[in-house]
């Protein structure tokens, strides 16, 4: 990937010491081992695999199974060696930069729970898109204080699974010190630090070491068919698990260098996998899509503000036909329009939509209150446009 580091006014992590700001961290356990991990206490994401909802749930990486690809991870001789370092005081230092996330997805039936990094002390939070999309209502536990938020997404990037949140009325929180992703080499100590198996409470940890760089995942939703790649990932052997995406990975002086990108219900890994293998956002042209967001630059991946809601479910009609639609929310603006189901969506605003990966991409580059001309075919191949004005919606 590559991403303009130049941070705009107002990118409060853009020029931070090396060191984080003075703070009270909580002691290490006694036996200096790091923290182990608690069994998973609820669901963490319930039915998010069944359908794509335009403009609502995307191509999202928890909700998929992945394939990694090439390049490959280097020769042993070429990696470097993991010397011991103190886990525990990891922990300790990067925990109070973490916050616990908690969402409703209304119109699922269901909710999620992931992590986040804190980038500000007034509340800009770093997560992954796939943690919050689909939100109806959001909710987030600073870890360093203990108080709660309910927050908002000012904007996201999909194609690199990348959300910015902030939280309303904080002030004084910890924030977190970011390292320089670009100079992670293979073989060095990480730790992955979040809320597995979203229980809350004290983050867990799960110690390991970047076994390759700069690889690429291709996430597939296995009912839709609808697909987005990841590249330029951090590969480590972190026990990295449900609920740790969005949350840091951190090396071995507590920088944050990538952002957890892990599995939740639904979605396996490919079998060509290894136990303990995980992948990782790297931090560097992640806080740089997150300045573009602060400062309102949009693009044909990111999307500011509200999400452009038409209350459509879909998914691949095949073949390269469309999107099919599988159902209509109602009182949503297709509904009104008279949309029905097994119509496919072959065009917007005269672009082709040839599956429900186009369809997505297309709306995320609009916003509520835009007016879109919709074609859609009906049996025979018949088309017919229509023109829909999108609401403010659920996240992604």
């Amino acid at each position: 990937m590559s991403h303009n580091t130049d941070a705009p006014l107002g990118a409060p992590w853009a020029h931070q010491q090396q060191e984080p700001q003075p703070q009270v961290p909580a002691p290490p356990p006694e036996s200096g081992e790091p923290p182990r991990r608690k069994r998973p206490l609820r669901a963490v994401l319930i039915s998010l695999g069944l359908v794509v909802l335009l403009a609502l749930v995307g191509v999202a990486v928890g909700h998929y199974a992945w394939g990694p690809k090439a390049p490959p991870a280097p020769p042993a001789s070429q990696v470097r060696a993991t010397p011991p370092f103190d886990v525990a005081a990891v922990v300790a230092k990067v925990s109070p930069a973490v916050v616990d996330i908690d969402v409703d997805l209304g119109l699922e039936g269901g909710g999620a729970a992931g992590t986040g990094i804190v980038l500000s002390a007034d509340g800009l939070v770093l997560t992954n898109n796939h943690v919050v999309e689909g939100a109806t209502a959001m909710h987030v536990t600073d870890v360093g204080n203990g108080r709660g938020y309910d927050a908002t997404v000012l904007g996201y990037d999909r194609s690199h699974d990348i959300a910015l949140l902030k939280l309303s009325g904080a002030s004084g929180l910890v924030t977190a010190t970011l390292g320089d992703s670009g100079a992670v080499q293979v073989g060095d100590g990480v730790v992955g630090i979040g809320n597995a198996g979203g229980v809350g409470g004290a983050p867990s940890a799960s110690p390991g070491k970047v076994t390759a760089l700069g690889q690429q995942v291709t996430a597939a939703d296995e009912v839709t068919g609808a697909t987005e790649t990841l590249t330029g990932l951090l590969q480590v052997d972190a026990d990295i698990q449900s609920g740790d995406s969005g949350g840091p990975l951190a090396d071995v002086q507590g920088h944050v260098i990538g952002i957890d990108t892990a599995a939740n219900a639904g979605y396996v890994f490919d079998k060509g996998l290894r136990p303990h293998e995980g992948f990782a956002i790297p931090i560097t042209p992640a806080a740089a899509i997150a300045q573009r967001i602060l400062a309102g630059q949009s693009s044909d991946t990111i999307h500011i503000g509200p999400s452009a809601f038409v209350g459509l479910t879909v998914v691949d009609g095949g073949n390269g036909s469309g999107a099919l639609i599988k159902s209509v929310v109602a009182g949503g603006p297709a509904a009104k329009l008279g949309l029905k189901p097994n119509l496919l969506v072959v065009g917007i605003d005269d672009k082709p939509v040839t599956s429900a990966t186009t369809l997505i991409a297309l709306m995320d580059t609009h916003h509520p209150g835009d007016h879109l001309r919709v074609t859609v075919a009906g049996q025979g191949g018949k088309t017919a446009t229509v023109t829909l004005v999108p609401v403010s919606g659920p996240i992604g």
